[in-house]
């Protein structure tokens, strides 16, 4: 399933986050499909997206434990907007 996870800053410095950043791997079980870190300094916005792809729970939930101190985390199912438009047709072709 793929998921969006979007990561706002609550703690640390950009410093300490790229340093951890560049030694930490995602979990066997997460297959990134982007990593994105945003250029803002508007703390309302977010700071890192990422999209992954993942069949269990236990490796989202091993990316949360690693990164919940010092990022506020939403993780939500995601679809791509084709599979959305092919979902949306054969709704209509139901009704």
């Amino acid at each position: 399933m793929l998921f969006a996870v979007v990561l706002k800053v609550k703690a640390g410095t950009a410093k300490d986050r790229v340093a951890r950043r560049a030694q930490w791997q995602y979990p066997e079980g997460i297959n990134v499909i982007a990593e994105y870190w945003l250029q803002t300094n508007d703390p309302s916005l977010p700071n890192v997206v990422s999209i992954y792809e993942a069949e269990e729970v236990a490796p989202i939930m091993a990316s949360l434990i690693e990164w919940d101190d010092v990022f506020d985390i939403t993780i939500v199912p995601a679809i791509t907007a084709e599979e959305g438009l092919k979902v949306a047709e054969q709704m209509s072709q139901v009704q």
